[in-house]
């Protein structure tokens, strides 16, 4: 290399780290350097008593399962992938690897996720697959099969949570209304890969923003805060139209009861053009590393217009905010604030982004 270039060379180098560090610098306690993940949709963390962060969500090719572990939720963006399970070359569990949560279930991990088949690909149904390993990036990990529901017969985006010492699935099967794709159900587990035959539909897609494209309510997400089990969701087809929703039901109440359950007319979190965020959503809630402060992880495209089937653009890409509450217990999604205007404090600032 001639002197003048090499100079020219070193020179860039400098100004991009230092750009990098600048970046770094300039954010503030629980703002996030996002995209934490480029092309990753559907992502789901789990934070450990010790405060270690894992990372699974769907890749674009959907083929396979990996981890990524980090200490902080930031350096999840670094953080290098491990593969943990590839799909099958015949037969189930061989086509459309979607939607992986991530469980610590009485000191073993659980990875639910979503499947077709090779031959069917549209076969979609629920797995898991199990590791006793203090550490899920390593150790074996076993297939448990399929977890079976009713009618099972387009089922996926399983999350689990416990509630008053009993534990829950929520998870997402055909409608019994044929004019709708899908809807949410909620059941006991019997085992953390088996289902109470009670099973009851909590949310069906009836307004207009649960049905552009697909009538669709998929992804549901569980905070439970202020006494009230909270539910986020997706809803519509997975391009500019795909928006967030939100249900709750008193902690006091019958989760298994259909009228417990309340659902916001309006969705909470959606396309925002100025912003450059299009399509949010399919979301995760996980707590800070300060232990006190709720951050929902979600994806989303910086770009509206789409070639093709929305599900096969490959720049859906996980990103990070603070979730906020509101003086009446409920959450605050900032809609017209960025992912890092969120985590001001409430007062002159939040207020300035907010006028403009």
């Amino acid at each position: 290399m001639k002197p003048l270039k090499h100079l020219k060379f070193l020179l860039a180098v400098t100004l991009l780290l230092g750009g990098t560090a600048a970046n770094a610098q300039k954010l503030k306690k629980n703002q996030f350097n996002n995209p934490l993940a480029v092309q990753r949709a559907d992502p789901h963390v789990w934070k450990t008593t010790d405060g270690t962060y894992y990372f699974v969500a769907t890749v674009p090719e959907y083929d396979r399962l990996e981890i990524r572990r980090s200490n902080t939720i930031n350096g999840i963006k670094e953080a290098q992938p491990v593969v943990v399970w590839r799909k099958h070359e015949k037969g189930a569990m061989g086509n459309h690897i979607w939607a992986p949560e991530l469980h610590q279930i009485n000191g073993k991990w659980y990875i639910y996720f979503a499947a077709g088949s090779v031959e069917d690909k549209w076969a979609i149904r629920k797995y898991a697959l199990s590791n006793a390993s203090a550490d899920p990036t390593k150790g074996e990990w076993k297939e448990e099969g399929e977890i079976v529901s009713s009618p099972n017969q387009f089922t996926l985006d399983a999350t689990t949570f416990e509630h008053k010492g009993q534990r829950y699935m929520i998870w997402v099967d055909r409608a019994p209304a044929k004019l709708t794709n899908t809807s949410l159900f909620i059941a006991r587990m019997t085992s953390p890969t088996t289902l109470d035959d009670k099973q009851v539909v909590i949310s069906s897609p009836e307004h207009a923003w649960e049905t552009q494209g697909h009538r669709v309510n998929e992804a549901p997400a569980v905070i439970i805060r202020n006494g009230k089990v909270f539910v986020t969701f997706s809803a519509s087809a997975t391009d500019a139209n795909y928006a967030l929703g939100l249900l709750w039901a008193e902690e006091s109440a019958d989760l298994l009861d259909t009228a417990s359950w309340h659902k916001l007319p309006e969705p909470v979190f959606y396309t925002n053009e100025r912003l450059k965020r299009f399509g949010p959503g399919h979301n995760s809630f996980i707590v800070a590393e300060d232990g006190k402060t709720d951050v929902m992880i979600y994806h989303a495209r910086d770009y509206k217009e789409i070639n093709g089937e929305p599900l096969y653009d490959p720049n859906r890409h996980t990103r990070a905010r603070v979730l906020r509450w509101t003086k009446d217990g409920m959450p605050d999604f900032g809609q017209e604030l960025d992912d890092n205007e969120m985590a001001l404090k409430k007062g002159k600032q939040a207020k300035k982004a907010r006028k403009r």
